[in-house]
């Protein structure tokens, strides 16, 4: 395929290359993490039965995603557990967890730039999104659900490397911070890495191979903070391998 684009970086931890710009609300103790019942089954009708044929039907039409390893979340499906990924799609990478691991619901931390859209934000809501907090009692809230999620089976998705870099190919370093999660709750780790491949006459279009790895496990025998690192080796290594599948490239990063 022709390289169509051409973006310039400075800075692998930080750069943003989303082409949304939405200004951020501050997600603060009056920030709602906790739904009641009702809330709750919309939420579950909206994620799992309303929305999932569009997201199935968008990753099959736009990419032909095809998933590669959907079986070894299959003894985990009465567990709650994390799921790390490359971002790498503004609007694919919040469902193509959720498509992996379905019928389990699935939520994803997210930056609160994704619950500050006026008129979307409660659906964004419904459909998984836990924004990170700004402040300490809304940091106590936000562990609260998280661990309530986990303990009622379901999986969290983390994107570790914070920022989208549309349709890249490799894996850029992130730091360990997320994976104090699975540590403290003591529950397994899977990444999803997504891969680019071409296809078409003269190899003119693309689709996406999502590789699913793990179970990761917490070694016990280390303190907290090594444990975190090493869960995060293990993933960070496991997705760099991966994505040396992928095998075009729809935008060319350079690093000026």
């Amino acid at each position: 395929m022709e390289k169509r684009k051409v973006i310039y970086y400075k800075d692998e931890l930080n750069d943003e290359f989303s082409t949304a710009k939405i200004i951020p609300r501050r997600i603060d103790e009056n920030y709602k993490y906790e739904h009641n019942i009702i809330w709750d089954i919309c939420s579950y009708l909206l994620q799992n039965i309303i929305s999932m044929p569009i997201k199935i039907g968008y990753e099959k039409i736009k990419f032909k995603l095809k998933y590669i390893g959907k079986e070894k979340l299959k003894p985990y499906k009465k567990q709650g557990y994390f799921i790390y990924a490359n971002h790498t799609q503004a609007f694919a990478d919040t469902f193509i967890p959720s498509v992996a691991n379905y019928p389990k619901r699935n939520f994803l931390i997210v930056n609160p730039a994704n619950v500050s859209i006026k008129y979307a934000k409660t659906a964004i809501e419904m459909l998984g999104a836990i924004p990170t907090p700004d402040t300490k009692i809304a940091m106590k809230k936000f562990l609260k659900i998280i661990k309530e999620k986990i303990n009622k089976n379901y999986s969290i998705t983390i994107y570790p490397e914070a920022h989208i870099w549309p349709y890249y190919t490799k894996i850029r370093p992130f730091k360990d911070v997320s994976f104090k999660y699975p540590v403290e709750l003591d529950v397994p780790v899977f990444c999803l890495t997504n891969t680019y491949k071409g296809y078409g006459k003269n190899n003119n279009k693309i689709k996406i191979i999502t590789y699913i790895d793990g179970p990761f496990f917490v070694d016990k025998s280390l303190n907290k903070k090594e444990s975190q690192k090493d869960l995060r080796n293990k993933v960070y290594n496991c997705m760099v391998q991966r994505s040396k599948s992928s095998d075009i490239e729809y935008i060319k990063y350079i690093k000026k």
